[in-house]
């Protein structure tokens, strides 16, 4: 048998994340064949992984990456503590994503399944890929984006698609978004459904404060403004002049779509 020596199961221990004991007893059975060792590691870890697969992963970081303001992409990569979250390994793999989402579609983020892998097994927690969304601008449009950073990590990121507008307009949008976090473009974005049952309670409601039956409809419906305002982005009072809706401070421009990432989301 080999002798395994001090040095090559720390070496291993670094390259995978295993304890000593697995490293040492993994190099035994290889014979001291470290690349085989590594490998059989790995595959014991992914099965370890899958005991972790049912923890929440309700922390984790978002990566903006753009191009040429043309395009935009966020990426989300989840995990279990913000102590992962804000490591250098965790950060880095989520901007690599992001990077090659931007340059070449939302389906590059397969191809880092791998690494993933290899970042749960070191790093001892359930690590998966979250959202990947990506914006493309076409003629006549651009795409911004804004990522705001807490604790060596992104936790909030957007990105704007605007035609006809100016890089100081998407950047204010973009800033927007991120405060106050609207779940719609527009009001005919809201299902019907979700319209429906609301208008249901506010007549319940206008009716329980004993409102006449003549004012109903128009109590109800500024209520529902109420709602479309917190929701829907055009409806929203814009954060730097509350006196202007979104819509209103648009101007000529025209906001094709808008997207946001928020961890814990």
């Amino acid at each position: 048998m080999a002798e395994i020596k001090a040095a090559d199961v720390q070496a291993l221990r670094k390259l995978t994340g295993a304890g000593i004991l697995d490293a040492k007893k993994t190099l035994e059975e290889t014979g001291g064949d470290a690349e085989r060792a590594a490998q059989l590691l790995r595959e014991r870890g992914v099965v370890s992984a899958a005991k972790r697969a049912d923890r929440e992963s309700s922390e984790g970081a978002i990566a903006l990456s753009m191009v040429d303001n043309r395009v935009g992409a966020l990426v989300e990569l989840k995990c279990e503590t913000d102590f992962v979250a804000k490591s250098t390994d965790f950060v880095n793999t989520v901007n690599e994503i992001a990077a090659a989402v931007a340059e070449r579609g939302t389906s590059a983020a397969d191809e880092f399944q791998e690494m993933i892998a290899s970042l749960t097994i070191t790093l001892k927690e359930n690590i998966s890929l979250g959202r990947v969304i990506r914006l493309e601008a076409a003629d006549g449009e651009e795409v911004s984006g804004y990522l705001h950073v807490q604790a060596d990590r992104g936790v909030n990121g957007v990105l704007v698609q605007l035609k006809n507008g100016s890089d100081e307009l998407a950047h204010d949008l973009a800033l927007h978004i991120a405060f106050a976090r609207p779940s719609y473009l527009a009001i005919e974005d809201v299902p019907s459904s979700v319209v429906a049952k609301e208008r249901e309670t506010l007549e319940t409601m206008t009716r329980n404060e004993g409102k006449p039956e003549a004012a109903l409809e128009k109590i109800v419906a500024g209520r529902l403004d109420g709602l479309f305002k917190s929701i829907c982005l055009l409806e929203q009072p814009f954060v730097k002049d509350e006196k202007h809706r979104i819509r209103e401070v648009l101007g000529q421009a025209t906001l094709i779509a808008f997207a946001q990432l928020v961890v814990g989301e």
